[in-house]
């Protein structure tokens, strides 16, 4: 409805060479991400892990189009970001990106509904049929009974699933998750996986997780392993990425 086109099924999603990123300058510089090589597809949930300060909030934030690169090469959706400008990056990122944060970030003051509505609402559809698309994505993930509660009304299982809810109904071609389960316990954090890995299976969408919830590793269906602004490995078997 309101993402991009799709390159089509046999081309990534997310396309990177050797990106390089930096903080600060001479010698308060320091290196993030060193050299980036990574292929994500459509169909497919990836998992993101390595130790804390290995750069891979900061590697989510430029595929985003939310940082811009130092040096390499990154292809989002067929776009080539570096050739994007300011303006163009942020209707890159509203109609085509979901987000799905560690905090929720919910608005405190907007109903359930409205909060899922925004991304709509931003994208310049009208509020009627915002509210109802909203409707429609809290009734799919079992909240739509408390379309009209407020967030603080809510577990944070509750609160996640809103987000989520809120991150797709803008039907996004890439999603990209931090930390999305740290806040949850096992049963909620499973739920809010399944939720994902049925998204991913949309072959027109991708998910990438950054997460070092080891319990959901084997949901995945590859692994990517960060050190030091690296990529240091990618695998199916989630029990080889197990720190």
């Amino acid at each position: 409805m309101i993402s991009e086109a799709p390159s089509g099924p046999d081309e990534p999603v997310v396309h990177c060479r050797g990106v390089t990123k930096a903080y600060g300058e001479g010698v308060a510089r320091v290196w993030a991400l060193r050299g980036i090589d990574l292929d994500v597809y459509y169909g497919e949930l990836l998992l993101l892990v390595g130790p804390s300060g290995c750069g891979k909030t900061t590697f989510l934030s430029v595929i985003s189009a939310m940082l811009s690169p130092d040096g390499g090469s990154c292809e989002v959706l067929g776009r080539d970001l570096a050739g994007l400008s300011g303006a163009e990056k942020v209707r890159f990122r509203r109609r085509s990106i979901g987000f799905v944060f560690q905090a929720f970030n919910l608005m405190p003051a907007l109903s359930l509904a409205e909060n899922v509505a925004v991304p709509l609402l931003i994208n310049g559809l009208q509020r009627r049929s915002a509210m109802a698309e909203a409707g429609r994505l809290l009734d799919a993930v079992g909240l739509s009974s408390r379309a009209d509660d407020l967030p603080g009304q809510l577990s944070g299982g509750q609160q996640q699933r809103v987000a989520i809810a809120r991150a797709l109904v803008h039907r996004p071609s890439l999603v990209v998750c931090d930390e999305p389960t740290s806040n949850l316990d096992h049963r909620a954090g499973h739920e809010m996986m399944a939720m994902l890995r049925a998204v991913a299976r949309d072959a027109d969408r991708a998910v990438i997780i950054v997460t070092h919830d080891n319990r959901i590793l084997e949901l995945s269906d590859r692994v990517a392993r960060m050190d030091d602004g690296l990529i240091v490995g990618i695998g199916t078997h989630a029990s080889d990425y197990r720190p």
